[in-house]
């Protein structure tokens, strides 16, 4: 990914945490010794951190906070271990506020805690800057989310579900509905902020869980729906609408 001008005050305040957590990382357990961890670490991930992080291996998209995998790049270059990245990780879970890059005191202090912070972190060290697709358990930890096939309106209603796994998707980018009074609503199970907004027609408060809805008139034509909380949109939570 091509470095912006914004992305290198926060590429280069990680390079500062690196430093000055290393002498913490030196004390860190192994990331081998904690395999066993890692795909629960993958999935509370996901949950829990994908909707601000870009973590290539994770799939997460977000926009938010720092992209980990340019983050600790340039840092496994230098010579940095994993079990070190693990270590500086862990750190930053417990004390948020010594990132020091923009947007760090956005990261709640109690994200996760004890044998959680832990598995995250040594997910997040194994997988970081590292190419390619996660392989046996880890594959499968976290099920693909979003998909192409339609989610079709019932009774008047179209139930366009928030990905559950706290992926920045809809369960679909596709919908289609009949014309004429439409209650468009979003089930949320996932703990990650989301709506469902259509220009024009409507859209629903902000919820982490539970469900919200609006009502309008269509006419056929296409509409697109998406997520309005910031950073969401623009990681791939949209959809079109079809209406016949």
């Amino acid at each position: 990914m091509q470095r912006t001008a914004r992305s290198r005050p926060i590429v280069r305040g990680l390079a500062a945490v690196v430093a000055a957590l290393s002498p913490f990382a030196l004390g860190a357990c192994s990331v081998k010794e904690r395999e066993s961890d890692q795909v629960a670490g993958k999935q509370a991930f996901v949950q829990k951190c994908g909707s601000c992080h870009v973590l290539n291996r994770a799939g997460t998209k977000g926009v938010t906070g720092p992209n980990l995998d340019e983050a600790f790049r340039q840092g496994l270059a230098d010579g940095l271990g994993r079990d070190g990245i693990d270590g500086v990780v862990r750190k930053q879970i417990a004390y948020p506020s010594m990132a020091g890059v923009k947007g760090s005191g956005l990261m709640p202090a109690d994200l996760a805690e004890g044998k959680e912070a832990d598995a995250i972190a040594a997910y997040v060290a194994n997988a970081v800057a590292k190419p390619g697709e996660d392989e046996g358990l880890l594959a499968s930890a976290v099920k693909a989310p979003g998909s192409d096939k339609p989610i079709a309106a019932e009774g008047g209603t179209l139930t366009m579900p928030a990905d559950p796994g706290g992926a920045l998707l809809y369960a679909s980018t596709a919908a289609t509905a009949e014309a004429g009074p439409l209650e468009v609503a979003m089930p949320n199970e996932s703990g990650v902020p989301h709506n469902i907004v259509i220009d024009g027609k409507g859209e629903t408060e902000v919820i982490e869980e539970g469900s919200v809805s609006f009502e309008a008139d269509f006419a056929a034509g296409e509409f697109v729906y998406y997520c309005s909380v910031p950073g969401h949109r623009q990681a791939g939570m949209e959809g079109k609408l079809t209406v016949k």
